[in-house]
């Protein structure tokens, strides 16, 4: 199987995909962020789900203040793979990868190296820089992985979203393949509730910034 073939028996409309994803943020990803921002660590979450049936596998938050590297991808990744294989059922290349936020440099070498083949996520780089605050990801990625330049980088050819490991995709992006003006009303209004939630958590997390040993907080 070549890096980027992906176990997909289903093939599920934007609609689907979009409810599945809603429905792991506010019921999963969300609460467990509320708990890790309260402890000092920052907004962004994560979760697996299961390409079969997108079901959840687990959902997993940022714990920064445990440790510097557990981002909420990372941590995700980590708690997948201390799930016992007979147990989760599924492989990697089995599942969809769900990020709150646009994974950073470190993030996104890690879904690589982790056999994560779709992943999609909420916020872009724009968005976690201007909306929250943390200028990081697009900083490391600009200084680290890009030689010295005059003219700004556009955020989303930072890197290439198509490779060799992984496709990812924007959950935004679905909501404009949704032929239904209903429904992707009614996507378009649960996506500026989570927002709204996560506008609040930010602020909480900002309140707090600087108690704990994150070195870029």
């Amino acid at each position: 199987m070549s890096p980027t073939s992906v176990i997909h028996p289903t093939v599920y409309t934007p609609s689907a995909l979009l409810q599945a994803f809603l429905n792991v943020l506010t019921e999963a990803i969300i609460p467990l962020t509320a708990k890790g921002v309260s402890l000092g660590s920052k907004v962004f979450g994560a979760a697996v789900l299961r390409a079969s049936d997108l079901s959840l596998v687990i959902a997993a938050t940022n714990d920064e203040a445990t440790c510097p590297l557990w981002h909420g991808e990372v941590n995700c990744i980590r708690r997948f793979y201390e799930i016992p294989k007979e147990k989760r059922g599924v492989g990697a290349e089995e599942c969809i990868f769900l990020s709150t936020h646009e994974p950073c440099a470190m993030c996104l070498s890690s879904l690589a190296w982790s056999g994560f083949r779709q992943i999609y996520f909420l916020f872009s780089y724009d968005d976690t820089r201007d909306v929250f605050a943390i200028p990081h990801d697009i900083d490391i990625l600009t200084s680290v992985f890009h030689p010295p330049s005059s003219s700004p980088i556009p955020s989303d050819r930072l890197y290439n979203r198509q490779n060799k490991f992984f496709n990812i995709y924007s959950i935004e992006g679905l909501v404009d393949q949704v032929g239904d003006d209903a429904v992707k009303q009614d996507m378009l209004v649960r996506i500026a509730n989570v927002k709204k939630v996560y506008n609040g958590l930010a602020e909480k997390y900002s309140e707090r910034k600087g108690e704990k040993e994150i070195p870029l907080a």
